[in-house]
């Protein structure tokens, strides 16, 4: 008996075209950084020009379009694509800013404060006993916690390196001496409860390098004023909120499915292309 291998549609695949909503700048910056690494290199020829390839890769980190569709777009493997996607990612997030100059150029620039949160970027379910770590009880999901900083207008300063999903806001800010590093910078920071606790300098309780809300407790709600000061740090706690929406707008985020060990670099490198993309 014969078959047909071929499908019932035919051997052409349907190809369309997606509008990236990236700035120009954003594609030259990537494409001049490949170009950089292949003459470093010494890479005679690949499958894709630099500027293909930025943009191949910006579209699967903005649209989180699935590798073998796009392989299967350009004429190439999907094994291709992960490889320009992976040194690319590495490439951006060895641009991303230290946490020590990200501060120093606040405090130069004349700024009192910067605005801290952490946030939950979902993964897929681990297998053995990495999978119970990283599930998030206050989230109910698996996933990587990372700190970011941003200024008061909502500018992502700096992202940390990922820590599992059970730790807490305020574990993950001990382990990277914000703290430490806010007074060496004479900087401030605002907080949600999550950091209630953190600045625990013995010497000066009364001048806290965060400031947070307070917490009502079962025998002791809060006043009428505590309620009030809660809503003013809120309100400028709205520009950090921004920032976040800002990075979760690469649609990556929306579900990592990497393999985990390139999380840090992953968001390092959107740090990276949201402050190209956005300037506030």
């Amino acid at each position: 008996m014969n078959t047909n291998p071929e499908p019932a549609e035919g051997t052409d695949s349907v190809v369309y075209q997606v509008k990236l909503p990236l700035s120009s700048r954003v594609l030259a910056v990537v494409a001049e950084l490949i170009r950089t690494r292949r003459k470093v290199l010494g890479t005679r020829w690949r499958k894709a020009d630099a500027g293909r390839q930025a943009l191949i890769v910006l579209a699967h980190l903005r649209h989180d379009q699935r590798l073998a569709d796009l392989a299967g777009g350009n004429g190439v493997s999907a094994s291709t694509v992960r490889r320009w996607v992976l040194e690319v990612i590495k490439l951006l997030a060895a641009k991303a800013p230290r946490l020590e100059r990200a501060l120093g150029k606040i405090a130069r620039s004349g700024g009192e404060a910067v605005l801290i949160d952490g946030t939950l970027v979902r993964t897929r379910r681990r297998t053995g006993k990495a999978n119970r770590k990283n599930y998030s009880g206050k989230h109910k999901a698996h996933g990587l916690l990372f700190l970011a900083v941003t200024d008061d207008r909502g500018n992502l300063l700096w992202i940390s390196a990922a820590k599992p999903g059970r730790a807490s806001d305020i574990t993950a800010a001990r382990h990277n001496h914000i703290t430490t590093k806010l007074r060496e910078a004479g900087l401030g920071a605002i907080g949600d409860l999550g950091f209630v606790g953190l600045d625990d300098d013995p010497d000066d309780p009364d001048d806290p390098v965060i400031i947070t809300g307070k917490k009502a407790a079962r025998k002791r709600p809060l006043t009428d004023a505590q309620k009030e000061a809660n809503k003013l740090i809120s309100r400028e706690r709205a520009a950090n909120e921004h920032a976040f929406a800002d990075l979760k707008a690469w649609r990556i985020l929306a579900k990592v499915r990497m393999n985990a060990r390139h999380a840090t670099d992953l968001l390092r490198a959107l740090l990276v292309l949201t402050r190209l993309q956005v300037t506030r």
